[in-house]
């Protein structure tokens, strides 16, 4: 799969990232993800360095500071309307499964350089095959993305309401 990025969907301006088959059908798999793994994908795409490490790049400087690679992420599943994902690590030579959000495994996944997947039965439930996508010029696909970043850039914690 290839990472398109992330926009958010309108009206309701919903984040999603965009996810498509790097063959075959070239289909794109949408998925709903929460802002603040939003602005972490688009931070990690941007290679933007920030002053003091943010989740996933603490994350990553974890698993480096282990010797943990990141093999692979995967999007294994669509229950429920709710996708599942693994991210795939080697450690001293043996694998570990570990169970993720994709929105998590795609920004870790980013920050790596590491290959992202989706089962085909994902794809073949939730998979959207874009027949024309030049309908979407340049310039609106820019507009949309200006717009998520003032959207980003304007996000507080207050935004999310009381937390547990």
């Amino acid at each position: 799969m290839e990472l398109l990025g992330v926009q958010l969907e309108m009206p309701s301006e919903a984040p999603m990232m965009l996810l498509r088959e790097a063959g075959g059908e070239r289909r794109v798999l949408p998925v709903y993800i929460d802002t603040p793994e939003a602005r972490s994908i688009h931070l990690g795409l941007d290679k933007v360095k920030v002053a003091r490490p943010l989740t996933h790049d603490l994350l990553k400087l974890v698993l480096d500071d282990l010797g943990a690679t990141v093999v692979s992420v995967t999007v294994t599943e669509l229950r429920e309307r709710t996708f599942y994902a693994e991210l795939v690590l080697e450690v001293a030579g043996e694998r570990h499964v570990i169970s993720c959000r994709p929105s998590d495994g795609v920004a870790i996944a980013v920050r790596t350089d590491t290959p992202i997947y989706a089962a085909e039965a994902v794809l073949d439930e939730a998979g959207q095959v874009i027949v024309d996508d030049s309908s979407i010029s340049e310039e609106d696909s820019e507009e949309l993305l200006d717009e998520f970043k003032r959207f980003i850039e304007d996000v507080t914690p207050e935004d999310f309401g009381e937390q547990a």
